[in-house]
């Protein structure tokens, strides 16, 4: 095997642990340089195609939301980024872990999902610099 190969093994495996699948539409909100562009290869690796920004008109079946702590009111981000995606759709909030710049609190999370009308299924480390929340619209919501 190619080092190649087994790099794109390892990036298939981040974006798959998160459940992306092939030929799924991904938005990508919140982008900025202190993203992990390791995390955005390993989703585009496995979707097979370029991640779609906030100007994709469509609506997507997963939404990638970059949120740090200074990037204002997570309630109204998370409806912003709930009007993006397909009935069954989900998000994905990544905020940075504790100690970094820029993080928010699980708890602020767990408060703002269902004023947004959201539930919390998964919690997990997305990336070295970055934790991730799935969140889904309650079923019979959409």
């Amino acid at each position: 095997m190619s080092a190649t190969a087994g790099q794109a093994q390892t990036e298939r495996s981040l974006a798959e642990r998160l459940g992306f699948k092939p030929g799924q539409v991904v938005q990508e909100l919140g982008w900025d340089e202190d993203v992990s562009e390791e995390l955005r290869a390993s989703i585009e690796a496995v979707i097979g195609n370029e991640m779609v920004d906030e100007d994709y008109e469509d609506v997507a079946d997963v939404v990638v939301l970059w949120w740090r702590d200074e990037d204002g009111d997570l309630v109204d981000g998370l409806v912003d980024a709930l009007s993006s995606i397909a009935g069954g759709g989900h998000i994905w909030l990544l905020t940075p872990k504790a100690g970094r710049e820029g993080h928010v609190e699980p708890s602020d999370i767990s408060e703002a999902a269902p004023t947004a009308g959201l539930a919390q299924t998964k919690s997990v480390s997305a990336a070295p610099e970055w934790s991730g929340s799935r969140l889904v619209a309650p079923k019979g919501r959409m």
